[in-house]
Protein backbone atom coordinates (compact mmCIF):
# COMPACT_ATOMS: atom_id res chain seq x y z
CA UNK A 1 0.00 0.00 0.00
CA UNK A 2 1.43 3.36 -1.06
CA UNK A 3 1.61 6.26 1.45
CA UNK A 4 -1.14 8.19 -0.39
CA UNK A 5 -3.44 5.13 -0.42
CA UNK A 6 -2.88 4.58 3.29
CA UNK A 7 -3.58 8.22 4.16
CA UNK A 8 -6.70 8.28 1.99
CA UNK A 9 -8.04 5.21 3.84
CA UNK A 10 -6.90 6.64 7.17
CA UNK A 11 -9.06 9.73 6.63
CA UNK A 12 -12.17 7.53 6.88
CA UNK A 13 -11.44 6.67 10.51
CA UNK A 14 -12.75 8.72 13.44
CA UNK A 15 -10.09 10.48 15.51
CA UNK A 16 -9.46 7.75 18.14
CA UNK A 17 -9.03 5.02 15.50
CA UNK A 18 -7.06 7.37 13.25
CA UNK A 19 -4.54 7.99 16.04
CA UNK A 20 -4.16 4.26 16.65
CA UNK A 21 -3.74 3.35 12.99
CA UNK A 22 -1.24 6.05 12.01
CA UNK A 23 1.80 4.54 13.83
CA UNK A 24 1.10 1.22 12.08
CA UNK A 25 1.83 2.75 8.65
CA UNK A 26 5.37 1.35 8.70
CA UNK A 27 4.01 -2.21 8.57
CA UNK A 28 2.21 -1.84 5.23
CA UNK A 29 5.42 -1.19 3.30
CA UNK A 30 6.70 -4.03 1.11
CA UNK A 31 8.86 -6.39 3.15
CA UNK A 32 10.17 -9.93 3.14
CA UNK A 33 9.53 -10.31 6.88
CA UNK A 34 6.60 -12.67 7.53
CA UNK A 35 5.75 -11.03 10.88
CA UNK A 36 5.62 -7.58 9.31
CA UNK A 37 3.43 -8.92 6.50
CA UNK A 38 0.92 -10.32 9.01
CA UNK A 39 0.75 -6.99 10.83
CA UNK A 40 0.42 -5.16 7.52
CA UNK A 41 -2.38 -7.45 6.35
CA UNK A 42 -4.29 -6.78 9.58
CA UNK A 43 -3.88 -3.00 9.10
CA UNK A 44 -5.17 -3.28 5.54
CA UNK A 45 -8.21 -5.28 6.69
CA UNK A 46 -8.98 -2.66 9.33
CA UNK A 47 -8.86 0.13 6.73
CA UNK A 48 -11.00 -1.92 4.34
CA UNK A 49 -13.61 -2.34 7.08
CA UNK A 50 -13.62 1.42 7.62
CA UNK A 51 -14.13 1.93 3.87
CA UNK A 52 -17.41 -0.01 4.20
CA UNK A 53 -18.43 1.91 7.35
CA UNK A 54 -17.82 -1.14 9.55
CA UNK A 55 -16.13 0.92 12.26
CA UNK A 56 -16.75 -1.64 15.01
CA UNK A 57 -14.98 -4.28 12.94
CA UNK A 58 -12.21 -1.81 12.14
CA UNK A 59 -11.66 -1.23 15.86
CA UNK A 60 -11.50 -4.98 16.54
CA UNK A 61 -9.03 -5.47 13.70
CA UNK A 62 -6.87 -2.68 15.09
CA UNK A 63 -6.88 -4.49 18.45
CA UNK A 64 -5.53 -7.56 16.66
CA UNK A 65 -3.00 -5.47 14.73
CA UNK A 66 -1.63 -3.85 17.88
CA UNK A 67 -1.28 -7.24 19.56
CA UNK A 68 0.64 -8.61 16.57
CA UNK A 69 2.84 -5.50 16.45
CA UNK A 70 3.63 -5.68 20.16
CA UNK A 71 5.03 -9.15 19.58
CA UNK A 72 7.28 -7.87 16.83
CA UNK A 73 8.99 -4.89 18.40
CA UNK A 74 10.47 -3.16 15.34
CA UNK A 75 9.10 -3.11 11.80
CA UNK A 76 11.66 -4.36 9.34
CA UNK A 77 13.14 -2.03 6.79
CA UNK A 78 11.21 -1.67 3.54
CA UNK A 79 12.50 -3.39 0.46
CA UNK A 80 15.26 -1.42 -1.29
CA UNK A 81 13.02 -0.25 -4.16
CA UNK A 82 11.12 2.23 -2.00
CA UNK A 83 14.36 3.84 -0.86
CA UNK A 84 16.18 3.48 -4.17
CA UNK A 85 17.88 6.71 -5.08
CA UNK A 86 17.05 8.48 -1.83
CA UNK A 87 19.41 9.80 0.82
CA UNK A 88 19.92 12.43 3.47
CA UNK A 89 22.62 14.83 4.60
CA UNK A 90 22.19 14.42 8.33
CA UNK A 91 23.66 17.71 9.53
CA UNK A 92 20.49 19.59 8.55
CA UNK A 93 18.04 17.18 10.20
CA UNK A 94 17.42 19.42 13.21
CA UNK A 95 17.02 22.69 11.32
CA UNK A 96 14.21 24.88 12.63
CA UNK A 97 13.77 26.87 9.41
CA UNK A 98 10.58 26.29 7.36
CA UNK A 99 10.93 23.33 5.01
CA UNK A 100 11.64 24.23 1.38
CA UNK A 101 12.18 21.72 -1.43
CA UNK A 102 13.16 21.99 -5.07
CA UNK A 103 12.37 19.47 -7.81
CA UNK A 104 13.65 19.19 -11.35
CA UNK A 105 13.78 16.90 -14.39
CA UNK A 106 16.18 16.36 -17.28
CA UNK A 107 15.66 14.53 -20.56
CA UNK A 108 17.97 13.81 -23.49
CA UNK A 109 17.42 11.25 -26.22
CA UNK A 110 15.86 8.13 -24.67
CA UNK A 111 16.95 8.77 -21.09
CA UNK A 112 15.76 11.10 -18.37
CA UNK A 113 16.24 11.86 -14.72
CA UNK A 114 14.12 13.33 -11.93
CA UNK A 115 15.29 14.66 -8.58
CA UNK A 116 14.43 16.60 -5.47
CA UNK A 117 16.31 18.16 -2.57
CA UNK A 118 14.83 19.40 0.71
CA UNK A 119 16.30 21.98 3.08
CA UNK A 120 16.34 19.41 5.91
CA UNK A 121 18.84 17.28 3.98
CA UNK A 122 16.54 14.80 2.24
CA UNK A 123 17.23 14.25 -1.44
CA UNK A 124 16.42 11.78 -4.20
CA UNK A 125 17.37 11.08 -7.80
CA UNK A 126 16.06 8.49 -10.22
CA UNK A 127 16.75 7.71 -13.87
CA UNK A 128 14.13 6.73 -16.40
CA UNK A 129 14.25 5.30 -19.91
CA UNK A 130 11.59 5.21 -22.58
CA UNK A 131 10.20 2.40 -24.66
CA UNK A 132 7.24 1.19 -26.68
CA UNK A 133 4.86 1.19 -23.69
CA UNK A 134 6.00 4.47 -22.19
CA UNK A 135 2.81 6.34 -21.14
CA UNK A 136 4.46 9.75 -21.21
CA UNK A 137 3.33 10.96 -24.62
CA UNK A 138 4.49 14.14 -26.31
CA UNK A 139 4.81 16.32 -23.18
CA UNK A 140 7.84 14.41 -21.94
CA UNK A 141 9.71 17.19 -20.14
CA UNK A 142 6.59 18.59 -18.50
CA UNK A 143 5.39 15.18 -17.32
CA UNK A 144 8.77 14.36 -15.82
CA UNK A 145 8.81 17.71 -14.02
CA UNK A 146 5.54 16.61 -12.41
CA UNK A 147 6.85 13.10 -11.74
CA UNK A 148 9.69 14.74 -9.82
CA UNK A 149 7.13 16.37 -7.50
CA UNK A 150 5.48 12.98 -6.94
CA UNK A 151 8.92 11.50 -6.22
CA UNK A 152 9.40 14.17 -3.55
CA UNK A 153 6.00 13.77 -1.91
CA UNK A 154 6.20 9.96 -1.92
CA UNK A 155 9.36 10.18 0.18
CA UNK A 156 7.20 10.96 3.21
CA UNK A 157 4.67 8.78 5.00
CA UNK A 158 2.91 12.07 5.69
CA UNK A 159 4.08 15.16 3.80
CA UNK A 160 5.08 17.92 6.28
CA UNK A 161 2.47 20.63 6.65
CA UNK A 162 3.36 23.92 5.00
CA UNK A 163 6.10 22.49 2.76
CA UNK A 164 7.16 24.89 0.00
CA UNK A 165 8.04 23.25 -3.33
CA UNK A 166 10.06 25.20 -5.90
CA UNK A 167 9.92 24.41 -9.64
CA UNK A 168 11.62 26.10 -12.59
CA UNK A 169 8.84 24.94 -14.95
CA UNK A 170 6.03 27.49 -15.11
CA UNK A 171 3.80 25.03 -17.00
CA UNK A 172 4.21 22.32 -14.37
CA UNK A 173 3.45 24.92 -11.72
CA UNK A 174 0.17 25.79 -13.44
CA UNK A 175 -0.93 22.13 -13.37
CA UNK A 176 -0.10 21.79 -9.69
CA UNK A 177 -2.12 24.89 -8.85
CA UNK A 178 -5.05 23.71 -10.97
CA UNK A 179 -5.01 20.37 -9.17
CA UNK A 180 -4.81 22.12 -5.84
CA UNK A 181 -7.89 24.10 -6.86
CA UNK A 182 -9.76 20.86 -7.56
CA UNK A 183 -9.25 20.47 -11.34
CA UNK A 184 -7.83 16.97 -10.96
CA UNK A 185 -9.02 15.81 -14.40
CA UNK A 186 -6.64 18.24 -16.12
CA UNK A 187 -3.69 16.29 -17.54
CA UNK A 188 -0.86 17.18 -19.93
CA UNK A 189 -1.59 16.37 -23.57
CA UNK A 190 -0.78 12.83 -24.62
CA UNK A 191 -0.37 11.43 -21.12
CA UNK A 192 -1.83 7.92 -21.12
CA UNK A 193 -4.39 7.06 -18.44
CA UNK A 194 -4.41 3.35 -19.24
CA UNK A 195 -4.13 1.04 -16.19
CA UNK A 196 -0.61 0.46 -14.89
CA UNK A 197 0.74 -2.96 -14.01
CA UNK A 198 2.97 -1.60 -11.25
CA UNK A 199 0.62 0.85 -9.48
CA UNK A 200 -3.04 1.31 -8.64
CA UNK A 201 -3.14 4.65 -10.53
CA UNK A 202 -1.05 6.51 -13.10
CA UNK A 203 1.52 8.70 -11.35
CA UNK A 204 0.00 12.05 -12.34
CA UNK A 205 -3.54 10.95 -11.42
CA UNK A 206 -2.28 9.97 -7.99
CA UNK A 207 -0.35 13.23 -7.68
CA UNK A 208 -3.35 15.33 -8.72
CA UNK A 209 -5.55 13.71 -6.06
CA UNK A 210 -2.88 14.11 -3.38
CA UNK A 211 -2.28 17.78 -4.20
CA UNK A 212 -6.01 18.55 -4.25
CA UNK A 213 -6.20 17.44 -0.61
CA UNK A 214 -3.26 19.57 0.54
CA UNK A 215 -4.10 23.29 0.33
CA UNK A 216 -1.34 23.91 2.87
CA UNK A 217 1.40 23.02 0.37
CA UNK A 218 2.94 25.98 -1.45
CA UNK A 219 4.13 25.59 -5.05
CA UNK A 220 6.32 28.43 -6.27
CA UNK A 221 8.33 29.28 -9.37
CA UNK A 222 12.09 29.78 -9.29
CA UNK A 223 14.14 30.84 -12.29
CA UNK A 224 16.33 28.00 -13.48
CA UNK A 225 20.14 28.36 -13.68
CA UNK A 226 19.99 31.58 -11.67
CA UNK A 227 22.20 30.44 -8.80
CA UNK A 228 19.38 29.40 -6.45
CA UNK A 229 21.06 26.76 -4.26
CA UNK A 230 18.15 24.32 -3.97
CA UNK A 231 17.24 24.54 -7.64
CA UNK A 232 20.86 24.09 -8.68
CA UNK A 233 21.13 21.03 -6.43
CA UNK A 234 17.99 19.44 -7.92
CA UNK A 235 19.22 20.28 -11.43
CA UNK A 236 22.58 18.63 -10.76
CA UNK A 237 20.95 15.52 -9.31
CA UNK A 238 18.54 14.95 -12.20
CA UNK A 239 21.36 15.36 -14.75
CA UNK A 240 23.42 12.88 -12.74
CA UNK A 241 20.53 10.38 -12.77
CA UNK A 242 20.08 10.77 -16.53
CA UNK A 243 23.79 10.30 -17.28
CA UNK A 244 23.83 7.02 -15.36
CA UNK A 245 22.03 5.43 -18.33
CA UNK A 246 25.11 5.89 -20.53
CA UNK A 247 27.98 6.16 -18.04
CA UNK A 248 29.26 3.97 -15.25
CA UNK A 249 30.03 5.72 -11.96
CA UNK A 250 29.15 5.45 -8.29
CA UNK A 251 26.30 7.94 -8.09
CA UNK A 252 25.68 7.93 -4.33
CA UNK A 253 28.84 9.69 -3.05
CA UNK A 254 28.65 12.24 -5.87
CA UNK A 255 25.01 12.99 -5.10
CA UNK A 256 25.64 13.25 -1.37
CA UNK A 257 28.58 15.65 -1.85
CA UNK A 258 26.63 17.80 -4.31
CA UNK A 259 23.63 18.11 -1.97
CA UNK A 260 25.87 18.84 1.02
CA UNK A 261 27.62 21.68 -0.81
CA UNK A 262 24.46 23.36 -2.07
CA UNK A 263 22.64 22.98 1.26
CA UNK A 264 25.57 24.61 3.01
CA UNK A 265 25.15 27.59 0.68
CA UNK A 266 21.37 27.59 1.19
CA UNK A 267 21.54 27.65 4.98
CA UNK A 268 24.31 30.23 4.93
CA UNK A 269 22.11 32.51 2.82
CA UNK A 270 19.37 32.37 5.49
CA UNK A 271 21.66 33.98 8.06
CA UNK A 272 22.87 36.86 5.91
Amino acid sequence: MRPDEFLRALSLLPAPLHDRALPLRRYVRPTTCGDCQRVGDAVTLALTAAHYDELHSAAQLLDTTEQLASGHDTACRPQPDRQRGRGRVGRWAATSAPLVAATDASWKGRAGGIAYVVSDGHYGLRGRGTGRLDPTGASRVLINELRAVDFLLSAYDEVPAGLTVLLDSAVALRYLRRWQAGEIAAMPGGYSLRPRRWAAQPTLVRLAEAVSQRPDLSFQHVKGHSGHALNEAADGLCHMARRRFDETFDVRPRAHSLVEAFLRDWHASLTR
